[in-house]
């Protein structure tokens, strides 16, 4: 396999993960590192979410990775003077040597995951070594495209995962019984720690085992599509020529997978419902959120299943007219991707029933938070649209086979705090 700018001599390669000075917070200059993370910048969807990030402490990272200002062109400039003022303060200091990162999120409900942050050699899907499973949207590729441009930096990792379960792994683990770089809980629950990897020894053992892997993303396709558009301006050898992630094992450490829910503006239940009659079958459930997504999760089993709310009641949607989906669904793709219910909901239901565009903010939001997302529909008159969550082995199997789920599809996690180690190119 070879692709442009890459020799037939170091071609295929597996993962190649870079150690890189890492530009962390300096815990003396601000109130609490809890203070100044955030989750990543594509959650951080609602104003308030924003507004409470930004009150938390005057260098939150919100302020980089999603900087405020009536322009574009102003918000980036914004965001790379910060960064150089941050910098100049001392508030963000550069570590002492290059390092690979351990980062480790925990929380009281049992969940423990533990990776490695580095900056990982970019690498296009052609070459099988980091696998998308989404679509992007253009205008969110070039958005941050111009964010990183204008800081010259990584500001966030983006998460994927591989399964090893060896040598690097097995580093990582002996790497979090020393004392960490640092320690913070965050007001979701998360105990979050770091340490630093700087051993040749260790980081050359580590380097040996993942260029044997492949990774797949399992947050962050937008970040990606975008270091490979920077990576493709820049002539190589660059710094854009790497991207900060975060590479988890979950072969030791699995990733819980959610679903991303849809909420549809303008389009009351009433009329949402209406729109299915004689096409899919309905269920009006007059249950608590926590049943009724149990119902979702049986009905899931059987076949394609949704929750519509927004009206004060939640109606289950499921088993819809086979002739509809022959129409609808496009062919020459796996079964597995045919039959997927974000498939379904985009091909079928948004396109063909609800005619609303799935790249339309104004008529389409997609948002994590299951209750959230019915709040919103009953507070504005739209339509909450809940799905069930896809296993992991199927967007494993359908990233290896080069197929794309329909952007949103699922919701991998504990995603990584933003805010804990950054990576800038001038390093």
């Amino acid at each position: 396999m070879n692709s442009a700018g890459h020799s037939e001599a170091t071609a295929p390669r597996g993962l190649e993960l870079t150690p890189f000075r890492g530009l962390r917070y300096d815990p003396d200059r601000v109130g609490s590192l809890a203070a100044v993370t955030s989750p990543p910048y594509d959650v951080v969807v609602r104003p308030d979410g924003l507004h409470h990030l930004q009150d938390a402490d005057p260098y939150n990272i919100v302020r980089l990775i999603l900087p405020q200002a009536t322009t574009p062109a102003a918000r980036n400039e914004q965001a790379a003077a910060t960064l150089r003022g941050w910098r100049s303060e001392g508030v963000l200091t550069a570590d002492p040597e290059p390092a690979l990162y351990v980062y480790e999120q925990r929380h009281a409900d049992g969940m423990l995951q533990r990776g490695l942050i580095g900056a990982l050699r970019v690498s296009e899907p052609a070459e099988g070594v980091v696998l998308p499973h989404e679509d992007v949207m253009p205008h969110v590729v070039a958005d941050r495209a111009a964010l990183m441009r204008a800081t010259h930096a990584n500001l966030e990792p983006l998460l994927l995962t591989y399964r090893g379960n060896g040598v690097a792994a097995e580093t990582v683990d002996r790497a979090a019984e020393r004392p960490p770089l640092l320690s913070t809980t965050t007001e979701d629950g998360y105990s979050h720690r770091l340490w630093a990897i700087t051993d040749p020894a260790d980081t050359a053992r580590v380097l040996e085992d993942l260029a044997h892997h492949q990774a797949l993303i399992a947050d962050g396709h937008h970040r990606w599509a975008t270091y490979l558009r920077l990576r493709a301006e820049h002539p190589s050898p660059s710094p854009w020529d790497h991207g900060l992630v975060l590479l988890v094992d979950t072969a030791r450490y699995p990733l819980r997978v959610r679903a991303i829910h849809r909420l549809l503006h303008g389009l009351p239940v009433a009329d949402a419902l209406a729109a299915l009659d004689g096409r899919f079958r309905v269920r009006r459930l007059d249950l608590p959120l926590a049943q009724a997504l149990d119902a979702l999760a049986d009905a899931a089993c059987a076949g394609n299943a949704f929750l519509l709310a927004g009206d004060g009641a939640f109606h289950l949607v499921d088993r819809p007219d086979p002739a509809l989906l022959d129409r609808t669904i496009p062919a020459g793709f796996p079964e597995a991707w045919r039959t997927l219910d974000a498939t379904v909901l985009h091909a079928t239901l948004l396109d063909h029933v609800w005619h609303i565009p799935e790249d339309d903010p104004t008529r389409i939001a997609y948002i994590h938070d299951t209750a959230a997302t019915v709040r919103k529909a009953e507070r504005d008159g739209g339509t909450a649209v809940l799905l069930h969550p896809v296993r992991e082995e199927v967007v494993r199997d359908l990233a290896r086979q080069g197929v794309t789920m329909p952007r949103k599809s699922t919701s991998f996690g504990p995603k990584p705090a933003s805010g804990l180690v950054l990576r800038a190119l001038d390093l």
